[in-house]
């Protein structure tokens, strides 16, 4: 096995699972995340000779666990464990321990990985960093991209929070159903952060960030597991599966994006649209809404259009309205502007975002809005100047290419006149 992408994909579609149960063993997030980068380096090492396991996770498990016993003896200057070749010829240890990670286990050891990151002694942001950094195996570079911050203190945030839950004698057992409770909100901003992470990707990275979209919402149906009576989570899991069912028309073959109205719908995943808006109105009986269930039934008139021009943007409209009632914020009434733009106007949009200009001076989608509703109005010249911020904030290259292809638009509409 030489196809060091796909051990890519595998070390990185095993990790919450092989981190938690490490994290059983150890009962430190740190000896935990060691010993799972001590088994991923074997694994690169052995996988392209040996060919891949029959259960990745399992191996590493299996591998990591030694790797961090191992580290712990030396440490105490004990008898370290037999050599590499010794511990590498895992196969029938495998199967043994592939055997005991049914479903329920990995149930219980991805929850307990995701309270224990959710931990309530942590402020909101800590809990959520930190969960995506040791869950998911996000980068530190990536999570600050995420929250808007500088690397340099991402990494003291998170550097913090495990200081903090090192200190504050949490219980590494899954919490029981009144805490589960109280860390649920958390839990499903962190899982919606991993999903965006690996949607918000350009053409030239999506099959490789495909799997934190993936992962997401394997997380979301594993909360709905536990939690089968709470809407918000058949939300959020609702709203990652309508949007994750148009991946296949997002960009065209030269890697351009593709605006949500020009997209090929049959190209749309019916199987994913109809789990998505099931669950949608599933959510809507409970008749408690929250901001995940409002999104996820924006996506669903969307799924539901046979085409752009079937699109009821009047009702998106007004669950936008409720939206930036229920949460609001300058994102949110960027995105309701949209819906207005196509009910009432692109005067009506631009009126409506100006006072957001400070707020959002450094967000690529205002200036695209921005430019694109100035360019319906007529205004050329100021749809000219926001487009060209915008590329300068663009976040890659298929962001920055949509803006070029207005730009485009409007040199050779001047080069015309």
């Amino acid at each position: 096995m030489t196809d060091l992408a796909w051990i890519d994909g595998a070390l990185t579609s095993a990790r919450p699972q092989a981190v938690s149960a490490l994290l059983r063993y150890f009962r430190d997030l740190d000896a935990a995340e060691e010993a799972f980068q001590n088994a991923c380096i074997r694994a690169l090492k052995n996988w392209p000779q040996n060919g891949p396991p029959r259960d990745p996770a399992a191996w590493l498990i299996m591998v990591g666990r030694n790797a961090g016993i191992d580290q712990m003896r030396r440490g105490k200057k004990q008898t370290a464990l037999p050599d590499e070749a010794a511990i590498s010829d895992l196969e029938d240890a495998e199967a043994a321990i592939a055997e005991r990670l049914d479903g329920a286990q990995y149930r219980d050891d991805i929850l307990r990985l995701l309270f224990i990151c959710c931990h309530p002694d942590l402020p909101a942001t800590q809990q959520i960093a930190l969960a995506l950094r040791i869950v998911s195996g996000l980068s530190v570079k990536q999570i600050a991209r995420a929250f808007l911050v500088g690397e340099a203190a991402m990494e003291q945030r998170i550097t913090r929070a495990k200081a903090r839950i090192a200190k504050a004698d949490v219980a590494f057992e899954a919490p029981g159903p009144v805490e589960r409770a109280e860390r649920l909100g958390a839990v499903a901003a962190m899982i919606y952060l991993v999903f965006n992470e690996g949607y918000s990707a350009g053409a030239e990275d999506a099959g490789h960030r495909a799997p934190l979209c993936e992962e997401a919402i394997r997380l979301a149906r594993l909360l709905l597991v536990l939690f089968p009576a709470e809407p918000e989570i058949m939300g959020l899991a609702a709203l990652m599966l309508l949007t994750e069912a148009r991946r296949p028309a997002r960009f065209n073959a030269a890697g351009e994006a593709v605006l949500l109205e020009d997209q090929d719908r049959g190209l749309w995943r019916p199987k994913m649209i109809a789990e998505g808006m099931a669950l949608v109105d599933k959510a809507m009986r409970h008749r408690r809404p929250g901001p995940y269930q409002v999104q996820a039934a924006i996506a669903a008139l969307h799924g539901q259009a046979r085409c752009a021009q079937e699109t009821d943007w009047a009702q998106i409209d007004l669950l936008y309205a409720t939206l930036e009632r229920l949460q609001p914020s300058p994102v949110t009434t960027l995105n309701r502007a949209v819906a207005v733009a196509k009910v009432r106007g692109p005067e009506a949009a631009l009126a409506m975002i100006a006072p957001l200009a400070d707020a959002l001076g450094g967000y690529f989608h205002f200036h695209g809005a921005r430019g694109a509703f100035l360019l319906q109005t007529g205004r050329k010249g100021e749809a000219r100047e926001a487009f060209d911020r915008a590329i300068a904030l663009a976040n890659t290259a298929a962001e920055a290419a949509h803006i070029r292809m207005h730009l485009d638009r409007l040199m050779r509409e001047s080069a015309g006149a």
